[in-house]
């Protein structure tokens, strides 16, 4: 095959569901966006097995009841905050949960920020050249008033799902429009499943040197012990939930966290800006994830009280971006 043909990129509708296809023909990789759902990327085929855990392969039951699954993108927060207000340059913001837009997890915490599953994503650019294949979105935070009353600093979202050599790269840029700096506590949350083994079976490289001690809400303390685990452990026994800090790097500045089974692996690689990574493989689920993080669960808050110094943010006028990738072997 040509490489002008080797990659496509295409919209469709899937169960009423706008969505991108991006294919990669030559290493038989198929990627499924449901830009109308989250512009969450709901499948990454590899050989026609999917890497991505859903909680259905039903779109249409997806749809219906969305739950968390694929690769759900965490703003204007990643993970929890402890209270329904939080900090930003000495400011107390309130939440306000009579909007209808807060998500909670089982402390009644709000979670994962405001557009987990939202369908105000604009598909912008799509693309396929000899070198790839992708799909740029943009959502207009500033033009909805029940974001805004939640998170009232004006930025545009831009995401950029690119295909290229098997590979998922996975590129986020947020361009402050506000006068005042713009925090950044952005996350993702991808679900990932190996095929050729049970869930007891899979190995796991955790990029990590130290661990987050949690509080019984899963909110860091501030204190942080040394990662103890070897640099392939297996999955057996082992239940996680935790946020990891002072990344292991390479000269690139990226980090690199797996897991694979008999033959097949999945490696996740971290942007530099991507500074902390949540780890989430619940003992009795068939899945494993690795969140990449720009700062750590409920960044906000512990940056105020002094405890938390990785806060990123963006000056009037300016931006952030960066990316993870998502590449495979032995599928």
């Amino acid at each position: 095959m040509s490489p002008a043909t080797e990659y496509s990129a295409q919209t469709t509708v899937i169960d009423g569901v706008s969505a991108v296809k991006l294919d990669d023909s030559a290493s038989k990789t198929e990627v499924t966006i449901l830009t109308g759902i989250g512009n969450i990327a709901y499948r990454m085929l590899v050989n026609e097995k999917n890497i991505l855990w859903t909680p259905t392969d039903n779109v249409a039951q997806f749809a219906s009841a969305p739950a968390m699954g694929g690769v759900p993108f965490l703003w204007p927060w990643a993970n929890r905050i402890d209270q329904d207000a939080y900090y930003v340059d000495g400011r107390k913001y309130l939440l306000n949960p009579e909007l209808g837009n807060l998500r909670r997890d089982g402390n009644q915490k709000s979670i994962h920020g405001l557009l987990l599953f939202t369908s105000r994503w604009r598909v912008i650019a799509i693309q396929a050249d000899q070198g790839a294949a992708w799909v740029t979105s943009r959502l207009e935070f500033s033009k909805y008033p029940d974001f805004m009353a939640q998170f009232p600093f004006a930025h545009t979202i831009e995401m950029t799902h690119r295909l290229a050599g098997g590979a998922l790269e996975v590129e986020t840029v947020a361009r402050n429009e506000s006068i005042a700096s713009l925090p950044v506590a952005m996350g993702f949350h991808p679900y990932f499943q190996i095929h050729d083994a049970p869930r007891d079976e899979w190995r796991v490289h955790v990029a990590a040197r130290d661990r987050m001690t949690l509080s019984p809400q899963l909110i860091p303390t501030g204190e942080r012990t040394p990662v103890d685990f070897p640099d392939l452990f297996p999955l057996k026994g082992v239940h996680l939930d935790d946020v990891f800090t002072n990344l292991k790097t390479g000269a690139d500045g990226r980090a690199q966290f797996s897991v694979e089974g008999k033959r097949e692996k999945i490696l996740v690689t971290y942007g530099a800006k991507f500074t902390e990574a949540v780890v989430y493989a619940p003992q009795a689920k068939p899945f494993i994830c690795f969140e990449p993080m720009s700062g750590t669960t409920n960044a906000f808050n512990l940056a105020h009280a002094g405890i938390y110094r990785g806060l990123q943010s963006i000056a009037a006028g300016e931006e952030w971006r960066e990316s993870f990738s998502i590449s495979t072997s032995g599928f």
